[in-house]
């Protein structure tokens, strides 16, 4: 276990991911960094927590945000984004599940959904 009491083997995963985002993935990011001068929000991007690789996380607003491709509409990766995200809940955070077709279509309506989960709008 790495200090942080996270597997390494999760924390490489988290790197590897945080150097192959896709393209929604790039573009929320970039949205996601200037939180932090807009409302004083930090976001991070696959954050490892626990056995799990948020693809975003608010700390300070315990909300995680996923990104769902095609694959996460097939009944059994829907069974274990539920696992996954009960997991998450069970620590006490939000989960927002963007599509990756909802965030090329309507960005900002994304956007703006996150701001109301975090109490901006």
């Amino acid at each position: 276990m790495a200090p942080t009491g996270i597997d390494p083997a999760v924390i490489k995963r988290a790197r590897v991911l945080r150097r192959n985002m896709t393209e929604g993935e790039r573009k929320l990011w970039s949205e996601l960094k200037e939180f932090r001068r807009l409302y004083g929000l930090h976001a991070r991007k696959h954050a490892p927590i626990g056995p799990y690789v948020a693809d975003f996380v608010l700390h300070g607003k315990n909300l995680v945000i996923e990104v769902d491709g095609e694959h996460h509409f097939t009944p059994e990766q829907m069974e274990k984004d539920r696992i996954r995200d009960a997991w998450f809940f069970r620590l006490g955070y939000r989960v927002l599940r963007l599509s990756t077709g909802d965030l090329a279509n309507s960005f900002d309506g994304c956007i703006e959904e996150i701001l109301r989960e975090v109490g901006v709008m």
